[in-house]
């Protein structure tokens, strides 16, 4: 039986995800329209193993206009892009299953992953907004890409990140592990494990 709790984050492999979505509409369910991943293994990002994946969105969808991202330039792909549900048994194969999951503010992604799959229970979470607040009190500023410029990961988020800038599922999937790979490796937190880190 895998007892979690007690594994340390550092010898942990954790997938880091990041949904852009379609916002809120009224008369229309908030859907998914990018995931991105990438892979953490002894507490670092695995090199080169960021993933990003257009999801389907029929073209006459309307999105929040405050939506961020770039998904006005991408209907046409988007509406010939697979479905969240067909990418899903790969996804629980390659990404979820038996992982500890990590983003930036939990709620979105483990609301589109209990809609899109509610029999299939993934986790657990470790927020990195909720990390960054206990580590940093005094910020002034707690959005991801916020974060990473405070605290002067932009180099490192460059190096593990292929493309893309904030709002990017992928880039922000790079920026959510390069967040927490600074965080296992603050004085004190070497041996902090999983269940600490979910539980907070």
């Amino acid at each position: 039986m895998w007892v979690w709790q007690d594994i340390p984050a550092g010898e942990a492999e954790i997938t880091a995800l990041d949904f852009e979505t379609t916002g809120s509409v009224p008369g229309w369910p908030v859907e998914p329209w990018q995931i991105g991943l990438v892979r953490m293994r002894d507490g670092r990002v695995v090199p080169d193993s960021c993933e990003s994946l257009l999801l389907r969105i029929d073209a006459g969808r309307p999105f929040n206009p405050h939506a961020p991202g770039r998904h006005a330039s991408l209907r046409e792909a988007l509406a010939a892009a697979p479905p969240l549900t067909e990418c899903w048994p790969e996804l629980m194969a390659a990404w979820l299953a038996g992982r500890p999951l990590a983003v930036h503010n939990v709620g979105t992604e483990r609301t589109v992953l209990r809609r899109a799959a509610p029999l299939h229970p993934v986790g657990p979470w470790i927020d990195t907004l909720a990390l960054t607040r206990r580590a940093y009190p005094g910020l002034a500023d707690y959005r991801l890409d916020a974060v990473i410029g405070l605290l002067g990961l932009e180099a490192r988020l460059r190096a593990v990140s292929p493309q893309g800038g904030p709002h990017d599922a992928g880039y922000d999937a790079c920026a959510c592990a390069v967040l927490l790979e600074h965080l296992l490796a603050l004085p004190g937190w070497e041996r902090v494990t999983l269940g600490t880190l979910a539980g907070v």
